[in-house]
């Protein structure tokens, strides 16, 4: 989708990575930056997991390549005056996310805000151009997906929802390296916010949201299920809305 659009328009597309946050998980020799799984203490508490994967997979790796784009790679000092203008697609429905960029080096633009679009009038350009099955952003395997979502990936792509549920299991008892230094879950980690294994949660419960789907757009129906937006791209991830840590569950670790 990105490559029809951007080439004919003579944008290159850069891809960056900092590894496969999935591999990293359930490798007990690599570094594990936390991702916010939904967490059953033994007391039978709900809990959370701290968010750092939007951090370390996705912001670390755009500075890094920013930082190459503008000649000055880490850790060389960037000069005052040097700077990137980053367009970050935040919608009215998000505009609480809406932030300035946490380096000198990059100043965040919201060309949507500018606009006043919402993401149903994002949708309704899309559709216009033929652009209407543009997927939103977001990790495959996040803990802040809703039934919708979770829906889409079991039946759009029965592999991408084996290799899910697979993962649920398998991160049960929280990441491996942590499990392998002694630092062990003291409770149970799930992807699904009913804290049951992926491959029984209740997905198919349809939400009075997602009824009044028929009355209004369904993406603003989806806002309405969840209280937050699906998706994740790098400075607007639900996390960011949510701010929760441990203590905020008193979850045990």
């Amino acid at each position: 989708m990105e490559e029809k659009v951007a080439k004919p328009a003579g944008i290159p597309i850069l891809r960056v990575s900092s590894g496969n946050i999935r591999n990293d998980a359930l490798n007990p020799d690599h570094r594990f930056a936390s991702m916010p799984l939904h967490i059953l203490n033994k007391d039978g508490r709900p809990g959370m997991t701290r968010r750092q994967c939007t951090g370390e997979y996705k912001i670390k790796p755009i500075k890094q390549k920013v930082r190459e784009l503008l000649g000055y790679p880490y850790p060389a000092r960037i000069p005052k005056g040097v700077f990137v203008e980053q367009w970050v697609g935040i919608s009215t429905d998000e505009f609480h996310r809406a932030k300035d960029a946490d380096v000198q080096y990059m100043r965040n633009r919201h060309p949507l805000l500018d606009l006043s679009w919402s993401r149903a009038e994002c949708v309704r350009y899309l559709s216009s151009l033929g652009l209407a099955d543009t997927p939103k952003s977001s990790c495959l395997g996040c803990p802040f997906h809703g039934n919708a979502q979770w829906r889409h990936i079991r039946d759009a792509s029965p592999s991408e929802w084996a290799d899910v549920v697979e993962f649920d299991a398998a991160i049960r008892q929280g990441n491996a390296r942590a499990n392998a230094s002694g630092s062990r879950l003291l409770g149970e980690a799930f992807l699904h916010r009913s804290r049951v294994p992926l491959s029984q949660a209740p997905i198919d419960h349809v939400t009075a949201a997602e009824r009044a789907a028929l009355h209004i757009d369904a993406d603003e129906a989806d806002v309405l299920e969840n209280g937050v937006e699906d998706g994740c791209s790098p400075w607007a991830c639900r996390g960011d809305a949510d701010a929760l840590t441990r203590d905020d569950f008193g979850l045990a670790t």
